[in-house]
């Protein structure tokens, strides 16, 4: 069974503050527009999801938001903060959904994508804010086992 696989990085957010909380951290001006972006991208190319994954941080709630409005979208704590092998596992917990969104961070998109795609992480650097790494999956998602169908950065 072919699945897909939909990755989202959090768009621009505003700076950290000095002893501020890292996940309460809102979007910039820019981020708003490069959600706004996504969003559209995602429409046009007929890409919008079965099931939404999205980390709790802030800044990546208001991406979904921005990009897609309501979705009924899951929020899954275990994005936020998340290793390529945490994000593989999650992943292969949703095998039943036909087109998987997850709304997060990087370092770990960016590695899952390499793992998925090439086999290696190495210093794979290809999830800018606001990016979008669309995925085919035969089966389990394991390196090398995807195949990098569209890639989107604003």
């Amino acid at each position: 069974m072919t699945r897909e696989l939909i990755l989202l990085r959090h768009a621009h957010a505003e700076s950290a503050k000095a002893g501020g909380d890292d996940a309460t951290r809102p979007l910039s001006a820019r981020g708003i527009t490069e959600a706004e972006d996504a969003g559209a991208w995602l429409r046009e190319h007929h890409a919008l999801p079965a099931r939404v994954l999205c980390s709790p941080a802030q800044r990546a709630r208001q991406t979904l938001e921005r990009a897609l409005g309501e979705v009924g979208a899951m929020l899954e704590p275990r994005i936020y903060d998340a290793t390529a092998g945490g994000l593989i596992a999650l992943i292969d917990e949703h095998v039943d959904v036909g087109r998987l969104l997850l709304v997060g961070h990087n370092p770990g998109f960016e590695t899952v994508v390499a793992l998925l795609t090439t086999g290696q992480s190495g210093d794979f650097r290809g999830m800018p804010p606001g990016g979008i790494a669309w995925i085919e999956l035969a089966g389990a998602a394991e390196p090398g086992a995807g195949r990098l169908k569209a890639f989107w950065a604003p």
